[in-house]
């Protein structure tokens, strides 16, 4: 079965930095665009950053130039470096598999940016 399993949530103090990665198994990883989404408190769940099939990279203003999608389609891993880290980046965030009708979550790593 599909699955995808995001890793590397935690605390960290503001201006900080994490590095979540997710892992998808059970699809073709290459043909998928892969997103990182993230709901945070009393929010609805909103779009981060998106690298689809052909490296195709979108950023949600309020995180660019301080958050950096990567993905490495030998590993079937999709990875978001946070850089800069403010107290309005907590949240529980997401990873996302979609091609065409086939639409995939993972179980969502916590972030908190606390001091």
């Amino acid at each position: 079965q599909v699955q995808l399993v995001e890793s590397g949530g935690g605390l960290v103090q503001p201006g900080g930095s994490l590095r979540l990665s997710c892992a998808a198994s059970g699809i073709t990883f290459s043909y998928y665009a892969m997103s990182w989404y993230r709901q945070g408190p009393g929010k609805e769940r909103a779009l981060v950053a998106r690298i689809d099939s052909e490296g195709t990279l979108f950023y949600a203003d309020s995180v660019k130039g301080r958050f950096t999608i990567s993905r490495d389609n030998a590993k079937n891993t999709v990875d978001l470096q946070m850089n800069s880290l403010k107290p309005e980046d907590t949240a529980v965030y997401y990873c996302n598999a979609v091609l065409v009708f086939n639409d995939f979550w993972g179980q969502g790593t916590q972030v908190t940016v606390s001091s």
